[in-house]
């Protein structure tokens, strides 16, 4: 199963998230498949590709609460 969800990168305190399409059971810093877009906490900034994140909705990926919530308020 395919999810949508967060991958996070950076140091202590300076996190930011990279919104991946990736296989449900890899870890969250493993290998993803695709990269839909970024999300840094620290200064609001939030992007996303919206083909390639209708691209993978359509073929079934499941989005995670966190991802979901974000682009609802975006």
């Amino acid at each position: 199963m395919i999810k949508i969800r967060f991958q996070k990168l950076g140091a202590k305190n300076k996190v930011f998230y990279r919104i991946v399409a990736i296989n449900e059971q890899r870890k969250v810093t493993g290998k993803y498949i695709d990269l839909l877009g970024y999300y840094n906490p620290s200064n609001k900034e939030f992007k996303i590709d919206k083909d390639k994140y209708n691209k993978w909705v359509e073929k079934g990926a499941q989005i995670s609460r966190s991802v979901s919530r974000l682009i609802e308020k975006k």
